[in-house]
């Protein structure tokens, strides 16, 4: 969806399951397509497209590239970004830490990251920008030395050479996004300013500022406790590319006996919900996933918080009941940021993935519902910054 200011705004389809192409597809036929009839029937619609490592490499050939081609045209649809964090299945079985796996110390990570770059470059119109998006280079629990391998560095490095040679045959602009997340190799803003600074001694890229940047995921910089306008300033300051805005809410809650009660209905066996521990807005400790941190944060040893900070992705639209919260004013900032520096970047992307696990309270509506009140309730956020058009909504 083409905003104003030359920002574009799409959901991200990995909500959908789609471990293959077939699925993939499915997916966008169906769920895309009435989520298209509800937000913008009339205009053209943007896709934010997932593809697991199977299904990439299913539609890479050519009849395949050719039909989604063909089908994006007779849709009024478009493909501006691809999610390339999750390689394999995404939905439906245990996902959790694996979900880092292969990562960026492995060849495999960067042959199926060209190759989204490679479907990307055959989706887009001449001169138009493309980003895909991909994990924080590893998971700290994988180098316990707390040190990125090199082979990380020169993984990422080669992917920039190849990012550079995709983009030249029609002048386009493409950009990987490297994703702060909860105890990934880098997290914090701090982190992440080392982490490239690190990478940019390795490459030894003039262009590598424009070729590789981060994907800012407003739920996991929250969960951090941090600012968004500060961190988001100190990025820009040091030069690095915001690839991409993940416009996405976590979970917040006081650590009482009873929300721990209540946080039980949180606790799934797909994903990874790390808890940030804070005292006063600062951080006291971290734990991998909420079952871990609902039991061992009763030990007496531990200096207690009174706050926590899940990776639980909550609809934007729809905060939890009280006295649990979410952490929607991190994305209002991040927009307030956006429209003092709207030319930062021009690629926002909604992602809350998690609706097959909401609670039964917050997964109220079909999926197809859930993501048009996000739109409603993005859209309405970003009119208010005059970074979008007044838009109506079917009900």
């Amino acid at each position: 969806m083409k905003l104003l200011q030359n920002i574009e705004l799409a959901y991200c389809t990995n909500v959908h399951r789609g471990s293959t192409w077939e699925e993939t597809f499915h997916a966008l036929n169906t769920y895309v397509l009435e989520v298209k009839k509800l937000v913008c029937p009339e205009d053209q619609f943007a896709i934010g497209l997932r593809l697991s490592a199977n299904a990439a490499k299913s539609l890479a050939k050519r009849e395949n590239l050719l039909a989604f081609q063909k089908w994006l045209h007779d849709q009024n649809c478009y493909v501006f970004t691809i999610n390339g964090f999750p390689y394999g299945n995404f939905h439906g079985e245990r996902v959790k830490e694996q979900v880092y796996r292969p990562d960026w110390t492995k060849t495999d990570r960067l042959e199926y990251t060209i190759l989204l770059f490679e479907i990307l470059e055959n989706l887009l119109q001449p001169g138009e920008e493309g980003s895909v998006s991909t994990l924080p280079a590893s998971f700290k629990e994988f180098h316990p030395a707390n040190e990125i391998p090199l082979s990380a560095f020169e993984n990422l490095s080669q992917c920039a050479l190849e990012i550079e040679r995709i983009k030249q045959t029609k002048g386009l602009d493409l950009h990987l996004g490297l994703e702060p997340e909860p105890l990934g190799s880098f997290e914090t803003t701090q982190e992440t300013l080392s982490f490239f600074e690190q990478l940019s001694k390795h490459a030894g890229n003039e262009n590598l500022s424009n070729l590789i940047g981060v994907n800012y995921d407003c739920c996991h910089l929250a969960v951090e406790y941090e600012n968004a306008s500060a961190g988001l300033d100190q990025l820009k300051q040091a030069g690095i590319r915001l690839s991409k805005l993940h416009l996405s809410s976590a979970l917040k809650a006081e650590p009482t006996m009873e929300n721990r009660k209540t946080l039980q209905s949180f606790v799934e066996e797909v994903y990874l919900h790390q808890v940030v521990v804070g005292r006063e807005g600062n951080i006291v400790r971290r734990h991998k996933d909420l079952d871990i941190a609902l039991k061992e944060e009763i030990q007496e040893e531990y200096e207690p918080g009174d706050e926590w900070r899940i990776h639980f992705h909550v609809p934007l639209h729809a905060s939890p009941k009280e006295p649990l919260g979410d952490t929607k004013n991190h994305v209002l900032d991040t927009l307030d940021w956006l429209a003092m520096n709207p030319s930062a970047c021009r690629h926002l992307e909604m992602e809350t993935y998690t609706w097959e696990v909401l609670p039964s309270e917050l997964q109220t509506l079909d999926v197809v519902e859930q993501v048009a009140k996000e739109y409603e309730w993005t859209l309405h956020a970003l009119q208010k910054r005059e970074l979008a058009k007044p838009a109506s909504f079917k009900k």
